[in-house]
């Protein structure tokens, strides 16, 4: 009985990483990908350790050891890079006022003191108006 609940924990966590693979080609930029990545990892990544704990008990103190050390390393590296990619000034996607464009820091200042910018060009042909 503890075999399968525990196929059924590793079949969650590889759903959850099935899910973060599709969410890395889906997004528009690297902070949502990010973001999608390392949420999806860090549970896809846990439940599989979960699970394999529940079919081989006699390895769970070092499952619970990799469980606790993905949980706290995986978030903060994830951090760390995006903090980097902001750093080096890595453009944000932002939808409906700033268009579909990539928005920097800049753009994302002058918002901020009340500056208006340009209405983003959605085509080639609307941008030539």
């Amino acid at each position: 009985m503890l075999e399968l609940i525990g196929a059924v924990i590793v079949l969650m966590g590889s759903l959850f990483l099935l899910l973060a693979s599709l969410g890395l080609i889906r997004m528009p930029d690297v902070y949502n990908r990010m973001q999608a990545g390392t949420k999806a990892t860090t549970l896809g990544s846990i439940l599989i350790f979960a699970g394999a704990a529940f079919i081989v008990p006699a390895q769970w103190p070092r499952l619970v050891i990799l469980i606790v050390f993905i949980f706290l390393t995986n978030p903060l590296s994830s951090h760390a890079l995006a903090r980097s990619a902001h750093f080096q000034g890595v453009p944000v996607m932002l939808p409906g006022r700033y268009g579909s464009h990539g928005t920097t820091r800049d753009d994302l200042a002058a918002a901020r003191a009340g500056e208006t910018l340009p209405p983003a060009a959605d085509s080639a042909e609307e941008a030539s108006l």
